[in-house]
């Protein structure tokens, strides 16, 4: 009796060794889970940039508002009828 007991046992911890660690098994699936949701957020990241990007493509194709706002700044840039006027920032110490 009690070898048929161990031996009950011994198969059903052999059926369910597969379904716990085998290629299929519940582990990898939480891994491939936990990976997925990885990427998902990675994604989502990276469709709020380009949106952006998208929008900021727009911009410039349409107006030349974005168009001179990046001369500006990017370029350092400005208008035939403007000055520049640069004001040194003190450094401390001096």
């Amino acid at each position: 009796m009690r070898w048929l007991t161990v031996g009950l046992l011994a198969a059903i911890g052999l059926l369910q060794y597969p379904l716990w660690v085998g290629k299929g098994g519940w582990l990898k699936v939480w891994e491939y889970d936990r990976q997925l949701q990885a990427q998902k957020e990675v994604t989502k990241k990276l469709e709020i940039r380009n949106a952006g990007l998208d929008a900021e493509v727009r911009d410039l194709k349409q107006g030349y508002d974005a168009i001179e706002e990046r001369a500006r700044f990017e370029l350092g840039m400005i208008r035939q009828d403007e000055s520049f006027v640069q004001i040194p920032e003190k450094v401390p110490g001096k």
